[in-house]
């Protein structure tokens, strides 16, 4: 690849940590490597990175405990790995705000198929779409930058938040049904992703989320976005 990727992997398990450091290495990525929560932090601080692979099960500060305190600073995608097959830790992974899972043990060609459809569907710089940005109470949604601001102050979105955001406000005023945005989201197999996200969304955009004026739930449908 002509711009390679830059990717932190974090996990406590050193063979697993240099295994995963060569193979990516070798699939053409810059790749870092943390053992825990608080050397992530530190690359994290130091370093720019384009994807972090967490490992959920971690001694001190677990990955979900760590996706939750850097969603509130930064939107680099996320994927975990974990050892948990349930659904609700799953779902507990989505809603601290990671953009995937992947269940160990698990294949490493599969690996480079989550990480490469994560990055695809990360924005990419380009030229400026002749699109007006869309009010939404106390918050304007720029769809050239694909950014939520506040003001002047942007509002942090995970990568498949601002996935999911471009593709309601393309059709703002429109249903956009759950399973085409699960399709277009890479989700396509849980659905329920989707209603994770625009929860998240909620959080961060309504006044109350229970009662939402700007992302609605059109019933049997899907969601759609109304800016004033």
């Amino acid at each position: 690849m002509d711009d390679k990727a830059h990717i932190l992997v974090v996990d406590d398990d050193t063979r697993l940590r240099g295994l995963l450091r060569k193979y990516l290495a070798d699939n053409g990525y810059l790749v870092a490597v943390a053992e825990d929560a608080v050397e992530a932090r530190a690359k994290l601080a130091a370093l720019a990175f384009d994807l972090i692979v967490l490992d959920v099960m971690m001694p001190g500060e677990d990955g979900i405990s760590l996706t939750r305190d850097v969603r509130r600073t930064c939107g680099v995608p996320i994927l975990l790995l974990t050892a948990m097959g349930e659904t609700q830790d799953r779902i507990a992974g989505l809603e601290a705000g990671a953009d995937d899972y992947l269940t160990k043990p698990f294949e490493p060609r599969e690996l480079l198929l989550r990480i490469a459809s994560i990055l695809r569907r990360a924005p990419k710089p380009g030229p400026e779409p002749a699109v007006r940005p869309l009010a939404l109470g106390l918050f304007v949604w720029d769809p050239a930058r694909a950014e939520l601001r506040q003001g002047d102050e942007p509002v942090h979105l995970t990568t498949a938040e601002r996935e999911l955001m471009t593709i309601l406000a393309d059709a703002a005023g429109q249903v956009v049904e759950r399973d085409d945005l699960a399709a277009r989201t890479g989700n396509a197999a849980n659905a329920r992703a989707v209603d994770v996200q625009v929860t998240r969304l909620r959080k961060k955009l309504e006044d109350d989320p229970r009662m939402p004026r700007y992302l609605q739930t059109v019933r049997g449908q899907g969601y759609m976005l109304r800016p004033d």
